[in-house]
């Protein structure tokens, strides 16, 4: 492979705190130098002082493959990651068949390294067929390369099974994510129990189901030493809990998306599918409180929560609608909202996106250094576009972000040092 020197870049490291001018040198797909020196024969590449930063890791997203390859399949779903500078990908385990066998979770990993611009680290299903009843093989899923335990966007309602999964998982070093939402408090409800709700007709979620489910696995997590991961967490009240519990030293974690930071319960409008998640849209102030929480360490990573869905899907009354939203193109932009806010620097920002998901799975990703993966996200922070449903990359174009202006665009993503977008 021909040595690639990028130059006239601003180079910023979460990691490592580096943050300045600066060419970087690509030799055999790894980083040979930060420091600029020239190499005979190289491709170089002038980025007109854009960011060069490690690719994004997205520690959470959903994809149709396998079962569900008319909603998205691996390839289209590396493309849409490709485009939004995403270079690692947690795929989640509740596809069908569930990611419960050994050589499914080989399959995924096999799959994700045939598109050649995408690393996917594959959950395991904490439970057979993620029907929260029996646990998996937590050895052999993780020796197949599983990168944790959870069932997906369905919640491990038992506290028994909890207990087991956090139990066990510990013992292969293994985290547990959670869906934070007490099932029968859920139930078939489309949008958070409230006012708006109740003037639209639908049947609501009250927000104390994700703390009542938070509050549970925290005392689960100091019962066994187990780390519970709580995703897309959506409310202050939970924030507050998951909070208290890492001033207790327990191994307590969590992530949100970009449509609990960017968008509340409005977002719905009159009956606006493209808007219907889980969990559903909060209030303004547990918006803010998610914010609050990006900025004081609180949340330990932003993840897409991409959710293909296909027209058929969406096009239905809200109430029986299936929940989601396509994130994979949408997660920088979004996140560098914040950033042009002025509620996170954008050092902070790009953690929240590189290595501390990293880290959270254990990975080598998400970092600039020398002899690290050449994963590389080259982007512009100021520069505008709109989200359009349907013009979006990839096959699922259910954005909740649809008609949104954004600063911030990729301009080129590099997969081990080979350009596979811009």
């Amino acid at each position: 492979m021909t040595p690639l020197l990028i130059t006239n870049a601003r180079l910023l490291d979460p990691a490592s705190g580096l943050d300045a001018p600066g060419a970087l040198l690509v030799r055999d797909g790894r980083i040979a130098s930060l420091t600029g020196a020239p190499a005979e024969g190289a491709q170089v590449l002038d980025a007109g002082g854009a960011v060069l930063c490690p690719g994004l890791v997205d520690m959470r997203a959903a994809i149709g493959e396998p079962g569900a390859e008319h909603r998205e399949t691996i390839a289209s779903a590396a493309a849409a990651a490709a485009a939004g500078g995403i270079t690692t990908l947690a795929m989640l385990p509740d596809t069908d068949p569930a990611l419960d066998d050994p050589a499914l979770v080989e399959f995924v990993i096999r799959r994700g390294e045939a598109t050649a611009s995408l690393t996917i680290c594959p959950y395991a299903a904490a439970t057979k067929g993620c029907a929260g009843k029996e646990l998996s093989e937590y050895g052999l899923l993780r020796e197949a390369g599983a990168v944790a335990f959870t069932d997906g966007r369905r919640a491990i309602g038992s506290a028994r099974t909890m207990r087991l999964s956090l139990s066990y998982a510990r013992v292969f070093g293994a985290m547990v994510v959670q869906h934070p939402e007490e099932p029968s408090l859920a139930g078939l409800g489309a949008a958070t129990e409230g006012e708006l709700a109740t003037r639209l007709g639908l049947p609501g979620i009250p927000a104390a189901a994700e703390a009542i489910m938070v509050a549970r696995d925290i005392a689960l997590a100091r019962l066994t030493g187990g780390h519970v991961h709580f995703a897309h967490v959506s409310t202050g009240a939970a924030l507050d809990l998951i909070r208290a519990a890492k001033a207790e030293g327990l191994r307590v974690t969590c992530d949100t998306a970009p449509p609990y930071f960017d968008l509340n319960e409005t977002a719905i409008g009159d009956f606006r599918s493209y808007a219907k998640l889980s969990p559903p849209l909060r209030r303004e102030a547990d918006r803010l409180a998610v914010v609050a929480a990006l900025a004081d360490g609180t949340i330990d990573a932003i993840a897409s929560d991409h959710q293909p869905r296909d027209a058929d899907d969406k096009r239905l009354p809200f109430a029986q609608a299936e929940a989601g939203g396509a994130g994979l193109a949408t997660l920088l932009g979004v996140t560098l909202a914040r950033v042009h806010a002025g509620d996170l620097s954008l050092r902070d920002a790009l953690a929240l996106l590189t290595c501390r998901p990293a880290a959270l799975l254990g990975l080598e990703a998400g970092r600039l250094a020398e002899g690290a993966p050449a994963d590389l996200c080259l982007f512009a922070p100021e520069r505008a576009w709109q989200v359009k449903a349907g013009a979006l990359p990839g096959k699922a174009q259910n954005s909740p972000f649809d008609g949104r202006a954004l600063e911030g665009r990729v301009i080129a993503t590099f997969k081990a040092g080979r350009r596979v977008f811009g």
